[in-house]
C-alpha cells in the first residue's frame, strides 16, 4: 500500500507544506509503516495506526497515539476509527501476504462493509483494483488519502548509484533490455519487478512478491542476473509504490542477482545507510535510474 491521489480529489498537502496534525496510518507488514510513522511523529504528527493483525510491527505501539488491531476485512471498523479520530489524512503501508487473499471468505471472517465492498465494488480481484476501491472509499468517507511523496519524499531514492559497484556495460545493456518490460509486466498487474541475464527474462514477479522472485531468478541465472524493479505508468501512488530496505538487500547478496536497478523519484528507500552498508558487504550494485537514463546510455 501508498500512494499520490491526483486526480481523486484528495485534500492532502503536499510535500512542501507542514505534515497534518492528525494523519491515521492503515498498516500491513513490513518497515515501511514503522519509518513512516518516525518521520511524521518527528514532523510533530499524531498517529492513529489500524493495525492489520499478523502483518503490522508492534514497533508502532511506542509511535502512535492509538494502536487499533484489527482483522484484515474490516473496512467497517477502519472507517469507524478514522472517523472518530478525526484523522486531516490517511495513509495506507506496508504489505499483505497475498496467500491470505486466498485463504477463504471464512478466514477473513469479513465484516459487513467489506463483503459489499468486496462482491459490490470490486470489477476484479487485481491489487490496482482492490486498492484503488478502497482508497476511494476512505475518500467517500471524507478521509484524504495521501502518499509517502505527500509527507515523507526523503524516503524517495534519489536518482544514481548507491554502491561502490557500479554497473558494468553488459548490466547496463540488460537493464535497457528488461526497463520496457518490466514496465509492461506492471502495466498488467502482475508485479514491478523482473530478472535477466545476458538480455533474456529469467524471471518475473508474481503473487511471491519481489524478493521470492530475486531469490528465484538469481538460481535459475546461476548468478550474476539483473534485477530491474519500477512503477507502472500512470500508477495511483497512493498505494503499492516500489520499496526496499535492508532485507532485499540480504536477499541480493544470497540469490546471485548482483545488480539491482530502481526506479529513482518512484521508489522508496528504506534504512539508506544500512542498505548501502549490507550491498557494498555483500558485492552487489544498485542503482536508481530514471527514463532518460535506459533511453540515453547513461553509462
Amino acid at each position: 500500500m501508498a500512494g499520490e491521489a491526483a486526480g481523486h480529489g484528495s485534500a492532502v498537502r503536499g510535500a512542501g507544506d507542514r505534515a497534518p496534525q492528525t494523519v491515521g496510518l492503515l498498516c500491513g507488514g513490513g518497515l515501511l509503516p514503522v519509518r513512516v510513522a518516525e518521520a511524521l511523529k518527528a514532523r510533530g504528527s499524531r498517529i492513529i495506526a489500524v493495525s492489520v493483525e499478523g502483518e503490522a510491527d508492534p514497533a508502532l505501539d511506542r509511535l502512535a497515539a492509538e494502536v487499533h488491531r484489527t482483522g484484515l476485512a474490516k473496512l467497517g471498523r477502519w472507517v469507524k476509527v478514522f472517523k472518530a479520530a478525526r484523522v486531516d489524512a490517511l495513509l495506507m503501508l506496508g504489505t499483505i501476504r497475498k496467500q491470505r487473499m486466498f485463504a477463504g471468505k471464512v478466514a477473513m471472517l469479513p465484516d459487513w462493509r467489506t463483503i459489499r465492498f468486496w462482491f459490490g465494488r470490486l470489477q476484479n480481484r487485481a491489487d490496482h483494483t482492490i486498492l484503488g476501491a478502497l482508497a476511494d472509499e476512505f475518500e467517500k468517507e471524507g478521509i484524504p488519502v495521501g502518499t509517502v511523496r505527500d509527507f515523507c519524499p526523503e524516503l524517495l531514492i534519489e536518482q544514481g548509484c548507491l554502491t561502490r559497484r557500479r554497473p558494468s556495460k553488459r548490466q547496463w545493456r540488460d537493464i535497457r533490455f528488461a526497463w520496457p518490460i518490466a514496465k509492461q509486466v506492471a502495466a498488467l498487474q502482475i508485479g514491478q519487478c523482473i530478472i535477466v541475464k545476458d538480455r533474456a527474462v529469467v524471471a518475473v514477479e508474481g503473487i511471491d512478491g519481489t524478493d521470492a522472485t530475486l531469490e528465484r531468478g538469481g538460481a535459475l541465472a546461476g548468478g550474476d542476473a539483473v534485477g530491474v524493479k519500477v512503477l507502472k505508468e500512470g500508477h495511483d501512488e497512493r498505494f503499492d509504490i516500489p520499496c526496499i530496505g535492508p532485507d532485499t538487500v540480504g536477499k541480493l547478496g544470497r540469490s546471485g542477482v548482483s545488480l539491482l536497478a530502481l526506479e529513482a523519484q518512484r521508489t522508496i528507500l528504506l534504512d539508506r545507510d544500512e542498505v548501502i552498508r549490507r550491498a557494498d558487504s555483500a558485492g552487489v550494485c544498485i542503482i536508481a535510474v530514471s527514463a532518460d537514463d535506459v533511453a540515453g546510455g547513461s553509462e
